[in-house]
């Protein structure tokens, strides 16, 4: 399915590099965007795509954290609580987002949308408390800031309903 979804992306990656193995790391994420985690038949397609054995691809997706071969919600939220970040206030942060969440570190809400882990350094000790949103930043974070931007992104996850023309 990436093949035929992402084939634009795809060749993007495979230029980048002398040869497909190269690309390995690109396709991981790739398929972990897709699908909102690794499953076996994702790390398949990507072994079959830069040519290595599934075992390979299975062991470079466990060695790496920002990879996931379990369920996670559509919103990967992660914060950093190591001691420079906790210095920052990033342990009380995180128990209020959890809190809020109504999940355990690690959980994920009932609806499927919010996994929310605790992290040791995502390179960002000056900005803390921070949280990354699916690898995206976002610092200096109170939890009020948070809860804004989880409740824009609960609006945003809502299925779009079409006009009916006010019938």
């Amino acid at each position: 399915m990436l093949a035929e979804k992402h084939a634009d992306r795809i060749n993007k990656i495979f230029a980048k590099y002398p040869d497909k193995r190269s690309g390995v790391m690109d396709l991981l994420y790739l398929a972990q965007e897709e699908y909102g985690w690794l499953t076996e038949d994702a790390l398949r397609e990507v072994a079959d795509l830069v040519d290595i054995d599934p075992t390979q691809a299975h062991s470079i997706a466990g060695f790496y954290t920002m990879f996931s071969e379990k369920p996670k919600g559509k919103y990967w939220l992660q914060v950093c609580t190591d001691l420079p970040c906790a210095l920052r206030g990033a342990d009380t942060f995180y128990r209020e987002l959890c809190a809020y969440l109504g999940v355990e570190d690690g959980g994920t809400t009932d609806d499927g949308l919010f996994t929310v882990e605790q992290v040791m350094c995502l390179a960002a000790c000056d900005r803390a408390p921070m949280m990354q949103c699916n690898f995206h930043f976002h610092e200096h974070l109170t939890i009020e800031a948070a809860k804004e931007l989880i409740e824009k992104l609960r609006v945003q996850a809502q299925p779009e309903t079409q006009e009916d023309g006010g019938a």
